[in-house]
């Protein structure tokens, strides 16, 4: 009796890697292996961030943000003259060209991701984190064009409004183009160094509990920051020479500054917790616990440089730093929530 052919589905076939499940069915041009260039590419792009926010904050800090009444040229040009020796003309219009390397990085990391990715949750966000960038540009636009227009009922300008906007946006921004160079590395699609076990949900939404509220933080801060309320408490810790805890006198100015003092005050409660609760898990992984430790000392330099602002009186270079390391903590405890729900996000649709 002849012997039987084996068939595709014996069960002696060795079993579908989770890399092998994301490989597309074009024929191999979209692949689930780490790509290297890729990789260093989306990790380039996340630096350059740091240098437009810190640029956009310098400029911020100075009161340089209009000194040039027309966008998307300076003072009708791409060159304007005498920008390279003049403070507030530098900031704003290196503000405006890193701006727009940042566009083109991402228009090339979008197209990359598009014919060389096989996950096509992160095809998706690639093309998200393009569309971000054009949606900054424009209420940046707007932040230029629209300031002439005044809102009496919080007496500051409509361009002023789109200035907070324009400043939250760049925060979602950061985090996207942090979750993409993440999902590109070798350890996220490899799966070293990943969690020892499901982490307990409550961990998950604890995270999620803390990134929310630093995105509210950074929504804070940026009101105060383009209302010039930065200073309406001019001491610290205490809200008055004498001492006290509250305010004498309230106003929209000092009830932002105040509202911010309470909610880093809280922050620095939840972060602590978040912490913890990272160091007592036997889930998570050592990078993790490093993120952990990275993130107890970049709160440490957040309050300092807080205080250091009020102290001197808002000192530009105390006030710019204030808001790097606010960016670098908001995306510390992004990536810790991340690499939580990687199980999640990896199990998303790959068409």
């Amino acid at each position: 009796m002849p012997s039987q052919a084996p068939t595709s589905n014996s069960k002696s076939a060795a079993p579908a890697t989770p890399a092998a499940n994301l490989q597309s069915a074009d024929g191999g041009m979209r692949r689930a292996a780490c790509q290297p260039a890729l990789a260093a590419f989306a990790w380039g792009a996340f630096v350059w961030i740091f240098f437009i926010i810190y640029k956009g904050a310098f400029t911020t800090s100075i009161g340089a943000g209009m000194v040039f009444p027309d966008w998307p040229l300076s003072n009708g040009s791409l060159n304007p003259a005498g920008w390279l020796h003049d403070q507030d003309m530098l900031a704003e219009h290196g503000h405006r060209l890193s701006a727009g390397v940042m566009t083109i990085l991402c228009v090339v990391l979008a197209v990359w991701l598009h014919l060389r990715e096989a996950r096509g949750w992160l095809r998706r966000l690639g093309w998200g984190a393009l569309a971000l960038v054009f949606a900054q540009a424009f209420v940046g636009g707007l932040r230029v064009l629209l300031d002439h227009l005044n809102v009496e009922m919080v007496n500051t300008s409509v361009g002023r409004l789109f200035a907070m906007g324009h400043a939250c946006l760049a925060q979602l921004f950061l985090c996207t183009i942090a979750a993409i160079a993440v999902a590109c590395s070798r350890p996220w699609i490899e799966r070293r160094a990943g969690l020892r076990a499901s982490p307990r949900p409550g961990l998950r939404r604890y995270a999620l509990f803390c990134l929310g509220l630093l995105f509210t933080q950074l929504a804070i801060a940026a009101v105060m920051r383009h209302s010039f309320a930065g200073m309406a408490i001019p001491t610290f810790p205490h809200s008055t020479p004498g001492g006290d805890l509250l305010p004498s006198a309230w106003r929209f100015a000092v009830g932002i500054q105040f509202a911010h003092r309470v909610m880093a005050a809280v922050l620095t409660l939840t972060l602590l917790g978040l912490a913890s609760a990272i160091w007592s898990s036997h889930a998570v992984p050592g990078a993790m616990r490093l993120g952990a430790g990275a993130l107890l000392l970049l709160l440490t330099l957040q309050v300092f440089l807080g205080a250091a602002t009020v102290l001197s009186g808002r000192s530009p270079y105390y006030a710019t730093w204030h808001v790097i390391v606010g960016a670098s903590l908001l995306v510390t405890t992004f990536l810790i929530t991340w690499v939580l729900h990687r199980d999640q996000i990896d199990s998303a649709p790959s068409a």
